[in-house]
């Protein structure tokens, strides 16, 4: 069973909102960190978001900065993505991240358990 499950994404008009979410299970759940990435076709896997669920302090790239919000509930073991002000160059596949295993927060390789990933277009 994997313990990463994403929902949420779709398709959405430039300046529009989409948020999403993922339901964390198994080790998983109990990660020091967890984080959001995403690909686009073409490109490098990159991190967007990532955060402490003990501390709920973010992390943010410089593209995500002021525009999304990354967030995580304990009660439902759920990690969430809210994004607005939504542009076509954050079209891209969006994955969950969990089992940060050091190094820096929105590097691929720090993360050992990975969702299948979701979905999000923006038109122009």
């Amino acid at each position: 069973q994997r313990e990463l499950l994403e929902s949420g994404g779709g398709s959405v008009e430039t300046g529009g909102s989409l948020s999403l979410s993922c339901i964390t299970s198994g080790s998983a759940s109990s990660s020091t960190y967890m984080a959001w990435f995403r690909q686009s076709s073409g490109k490098e896997r990159e991190g967007v978001a990532a955060i402490s669920p003990t501390y709920q302090s973010p992390y943010y790239s410089d593209s995500a900065k002021g525009r999304f919000t990354i967030g995580h509930d304990r009660a439902s073991n759920t990690l969430s993505l809210h994004m607005r002000r939504l542009k076509p160059e954050d079209t891209a596949k969006y994955f969950c991240a969990a089992e940060w295993s050091g190094g820096r927060l929105l590097d691929e390789h720090a993360y050992q358990s990975w969702g299948q990933g979701i979905q999000v277009t923006v038109g122009s």
